[in-house]
C-alpha cells in the first residue's frame, strides 16, 4: 500500500478553527504557544520548564507495567525519562472498547511518528511516544461498543464510576462477539489471540486496555500512562485547591471561549464555576458551591472549606480533573512538549492557553493528528472506471453523482443559456410594459419570476430523468461512498481496526508508521 496526500480543506471534513490553524491564520495566534512545526517544536524545547518528579513518574509507570513482559523498545524509553533531555510526545483517549474507532490508532501512530521525527532532528536528545488513557472519564456509554462492518458489539454493563476501574468480568460475551468476526484466518486469529489475552486475563478495563495497547504497539516504543494514582494527584494537589477554591479556571477559560466565538469559532467545551470531580469506587460526581459547603453532586458528601483543603491534602486521588483541568494535569506530571489530538481536541486545547499561563505551566505544542482513509482494491477500481479522481470522493453522493452525470451525458442538461435569452426578453418586455403603464411593471417581473421557477423544475425533471438512464453507474456511487464513508463520515469515526488488520495484518498498522507525516499538514488517502 501506498499513501497519496490531499489539503485537508480539500475533505470538507473539518471546522473553520482547523482549517484556520494548519493555515496559520494570524487571528488564533493568543491561543496558542508554538506553531505545529519542526522551528516550533524547537523553540518549545529550549523553553521547556518542567518542574514535575522524574523519579516518581517512572516509579509509577514501572509499577503499572509490572504484570505486562514488555520489550526493550518500551522499558528503555520508560528509563529515559529519568533524563533532564528526554521530553514526551503525548496523546489522549478514552478507553474504547477493542480500540474503538480508527482515529484511535491514527492518534497513536501520529505520535509515535512525531517522536522518532524529532529524534532525527535533535540526535542528543530523547522523544518518548505517551498514549494518556482517559482512566477517570466515567461516561461509559460513549465507549462500549464498536462497528463492524455495519455489525454494532456492545459490552452490557452498569456503571457510575471512573471507567478505568471498571470490572471486565462481564466483558466475555462481547469479546466472543468480536473474534465471531474475526474469523479463522490467521491475522483474524492473531487479533483475537491479543484481545483475549488483554480483557480476559485483566481485572480492570485500565488494564486490559493498557495490555492490549502495548501489544499492538510495543515494538515502537510506546509508553502508556494512567494517571489515576495518588503519586500523580499529590504533585497536583496545589493546583487543585487552588482551583476550587477560588474557581480560577472558570473565569480564564470563559474569557478566552468568548474572544474565540467572538472571532466566529465554535466553542467546544463549556467551563464550570469547579472543574473537578469527587473520585471514589463505582463514585465519579461534579464537586459544587453551595453557600458554604463544597457538596458532591448526587451524594451526601459534603465538605467545608477546610475539610476540603484537608481531604485534598490527606487523599488527593479522590479529586479528578474534568476536561478542562485534565490538560494542565497532564503538562504538570509529564515533561511534555507536544500533544497529539483531533480536531475538536485542537479546538479546546485553545481555550486553555490562559489557564496554563496562570498556574505558570508551559502550553504544549498542539498538533493535529493525521486522518487517514484507506481505500481497498475494489473501491480503488470503482473510482478510476467512473473517472474520478481522489479529491472528488469527499463530495457528498448527489454532487458525486451530479458530476458524474454531466461529465458522461450525451444531452445539454442545463437550462441556463435558454434561462438567459428568456429574461432578455422579459427585460425588453418590462421596459415597453413600463413605458405604456408604471404599474405594469411588476407584473413583468412577477411573470419573470415564475418562468425562472417552472424551468427549475423542468431541469430538474431532465437531470433525473438522465439520472434515471444511468441507474447502475449511479447505484456503484452510491455504494462506493457507503463502503467508505459510513454513515455518511469519514471512515476512521466509525470503522474498527478489526477489518483492516484481518485484510492486512500487522502491515496495517506499518504501513501507517510508514506513510503518516505529523508534520506534513495534509490528509492521508492509503491505497493498493
Amino acid at each position: 500500500m501506498k499513501a497519496k496526500y490531499i489539503a485537508y480543506h480539500e475533505t470538507h471534513s473539518f471546522s473553520n478553527l482547523v482549517i484556520d490553524y494548519v493555515n496559520d491564520n494570524p487571528s488564533l495566534k493568543p491561543f496558542y504557544s508554538f506553531r505545529p512545526d519542526i522551528e516550533g517544536i524547537k523553540e518549545a524545547v529550549n523553553k521547556r520548564n518542567f518542574k514535575g518528579n522524574r523519579q516518581k513518574l517512572v516509579e509509577v509507570l514501572q509499577s503499572q507495567y509490572a504484570n505486562i513482559n514488555i520489550k526493550p523498545a518500551v522499558s528503555n524509553n520508560i528509563k529515559l525519562l529519568l533524563n533532564e533531555n528526554t521530553f514526551t510526545v503525548t496523546t489522549g483517549h478514552q478507553l474504547n472498547l477493542f480500540t474503538g474507532p480508527l482515529y484511535f490508532i491514527y492518534k497513536i501512530v501520529s505520535t509515535i511518528n512525531l517522536a522518532l521525527e524529532l529524534k532525527i532532528a535533535y540526535p542528543e536528545k530523547n522523544f518518548v511516544p505517551v498514549y494518556w488513557m482517559a482512566t477517570e472519564d466515567h461516561d461509559f456509554e460513549e465507549i462500549n461498543h464498536i462497528s463492524v462492518d455495519e455489525k454494532n458489539i456492545s459490552w452490557i454493563q452498569q456503571t457510575n464510576g471512573a471507567t478505568g476501574r471498571l470490572s471486565t468480568k462481564t466483558v466475555t460475551a462481547a469479546v466472543q462477539a468480536y473474534k465471531a468476526y474475526l474469523g479463522i484466518s490467521e491475522n483474524g486469529k492473531k487479533l483475537a489471540r491479543i484481545v483475549e489475552d488483554a480483557y480476559l486475563k485483566n481485572s480492570n478495563l485500565a488494564d486490559a486496555t493498557r495490555s492490549l495497547v502495548n501489544q499492538l504497539f510495543e515494538k515502537y516504543g510506546l509508553v502508556i500512562i494512567d494517571a489515576d494514582h495518588a503519586v500523580f494527584k499529590h504533585e497536583f494537589a496545589e493546583i487543585i485547591k487552588q482551583d476550587i477554591l477560588q474557581e480560577n479556571s472558570s473565569a480564564l477559560v470563559d474569557k478566552a471561549s468568548t474572544e474565540l466565538a467572538n472571532l466566529g469559532y465554535k466553542n467546544q467545551v463549556n467551563s464550570r464555576d469547579i472543574n473537578f470531580f469527587y473520585l471514589k469506587e463505582n463514585l465519579r460526581e461534579r464537586i459544587v458551591k453551595n453557600g458554604e459547603k463544597y457538596e458532591v453532586n448526587h451524594t451526601d458528601i459534603s465538605f467545608s472549606e477546610d475539610e476540603l483543603i484537608n481531604e485534598v491534602n490527606t487523599h488527593p486521588e479522590r479529586f479528578s480533573p474534568n476536561v478542562i483541568m485534565r490538560p494542565l494535569y497532564q503538562e504538570v506530571i509529564l515533561p511534555n512538549i507536544a500533544y497529539i489530538g483531533g480536531g475538536a481536541e485542537v479546538a479546546y486545547w485553545m481555550q486553555l492557553k490562559e489557564n496554563f499561563d496562570f498556574y505558570k505551566t508551559d502550553f504544549p505544542v498542539l498538533l493535529l493528528r493525521n486522518s487517514a482513509l484507506l481505500i481497498d482494491e475494489r473501491s480503488m477500481s470503482n473510482i478510476h472506471s467512473l473517472g474520478f479522481n481522489l479529491e472528488d470522493i469527499f463530495l457528498s453522493v448527489n454532487k458525486l453523482q451530479e458530476k458524474w452525470i454531466k461529465e458522461n451525458s450525451q444531452e445539454k442538461l442545463s437550462l441556463a443559456d435558454e434561462a438567459a435569452i428568456i429574461n432578455a426578453g422579459f427585460d425588453r418586455i418590462k421596459l415597453n410594459a413600463f413605458k405604456i403603464d408604471k404599474t405594469l411593471e411588476h407584473s413583468a417581473e412577477a411573470a419573470k419570476i415564475k418562468t425562472n421557477k417552472l424551468l427549475a423544475q423542468l431541469e430538474k425533471k431532465i437531470y433525473k430523468a438522465e439520472k434515471h438512464k444511468h441507474e447502475v453507474s449511479i447505484t456503484q456511487i452510491e455504494n462506493l461512498k457507503k463502503r467508505l464513508f459510513p454513515n455518511g463520515v469519514l471512515q476512521e469515526r466509525i470503522t474498527n481496526i478489526a477489518p483492516m488488520y484481518v485484510n492486512y495484518g500487522d502491515d496495517f498498522i506499518s504501513t501507517l508508521i510508514e506513510n503518516f507525516e505529523p508534520l506534513g499538514g495534509d490528509f492521508t488517502v492509503i491505497i493498493p
